[in-house]
């Protein structure tokens, strides 16, 4: 078990928590918060906060289920895991980061300091997201993806003019793609597998697989040749 004497630590009674927990200074584990093995949980983090919805949100209402970290998971300080989140085996969770309700990460995936997984987020294995960047709502991103610093996705055409419940478009990124530093997906946006999308570019159409875009708006400039591709690298 946990050693639950951590300075300033607030753990419920209701959460369950694995073998070897470490925790930090003034963490904050939330009603029902189910802790994997081996687990690090660092100084301010909170984990399984309940969400707090505009009354115009357009995000489901329903209570989320526990906050689920598995075996392994290194949480960095003042990150914020939502309840309903599932952080798979391994992964870590940068400084200052926040993953929200019903987000999955998967196994072995890096959230960078200060990035922002929005809620109904997936994302798969091996993920590599840098610093500040910002999945929103209703994205896919599948497995051995790199998203760069500040990269963006968006998923509301009409910035917030649309009929109550029309459902909002995020993006979906497919296997082994990278996005570069800063770059900007505009709402329904699908990059292929092995696509390669530049710094700064604004992407506005979808990007097959293995072209390489560049550019504001982004246009197709080659595509990535087989020396580039993941499994030369893994």
């Amino acid at each position: 078990m946990a050693d639950p004497t951590a300075p300033g630590l607030v753990l419920s009674p209701t959460a369950a928590v694995g073998r070897d927990v470490v925790f930090g200074a003034n963490v904050v584990v939330h009603d029902g918060v189910v802790l994997g093995d081996g687990v690090v949980v660092q100084d301010a983090a909170i984990l399984g906060k309940p969400p707090r919805l505009s009354p115009r949100s357009s995000a489901p209402r329903t209570a989320p289920e526990p906050l689920v970290v598995e075996d392994g998971v290194v949480v960095c300080a003042q990150a914020v895991l939502f309840a309903g989140a599932t952080i798979g085996r391994d992964a870590i969770v940068g400084d200052q980061a926040c993953v929200r309700e019903r987000a999955r990460i998967g196994a072995g995936t890096v959230v960078g300091r200060g990035a922002l997984v929005d809620n109904d987020v997936t994302v798969g294995a091996r993920v590599r997201i840098q610093s500040m960047v910002y999945l929103t709502a209703q994205s896919a991103v599948e497995d051995d993806v790199f998203l760069g610093p500040f990269a963006m996705t968006t998923n509301d055409h009409t910035m917030a003019r649309h009929a109550p419940g029309q459902a909002l478009r995020g993006a979906t990124i497919r296997r082994a793609a990278r996005i570069g530093g800063a770059a900007v997906l505009v709402p329904g946006i699908e990059v292929g597998e092995e696509a390669f999308v530049a710094a700064g570019a604004v992407v506005t159409n979808d990007v097959a697989a293995r072209g390489v875009v560049m550019g504001v708006p982004a246009r197709l400039v080659r595509r990535v040749p087989d020396e580039d591709l993941l499994e030369r690298w893994a």
